[in-house]
């Protein structure tokens, strides 16, 4: 569920058009929502990098948000294993 851009108007997932004003809804076609390991390496190396874009994709681009936001959750868990472990 989301709402209209232009009237607010709250909207089903599987929707591409508003039927309250007639605006196209953005990310409605989601084709090109891949994921993928790059954007897991990206987040694992970068976590910063992949928190923020999971927070800007969490809602246009899910499936790649969910990676980049997998591979900074490694990355960091791994950072505090090898923290505690050296010391």
């Amino acid at each position: 569920m989301g709402y209209c851009t232009k009237c607010g108007f709250e909207f089903k997932s599987n929707q591409s058009v508003c039927l309250e004003c007639g605006v196209a809804i953005r990310g409605a076609n989601k084709d090109n929502d891949r994921g993928g390991f790059g954007w897991g390496l990206l987040g694992f190396c970068i976590p910063l990098v992949g928190l923020i874009l999971f927070l800007v994709w969490k809602e246009e681009k899910p499936i790649s948000a969910k990676s980049c936001i997998t591979g900074a959750a490694i990355s960091f868990v791994l950072g505090i294993g090898f923290y505690v472990y050296h010391f």
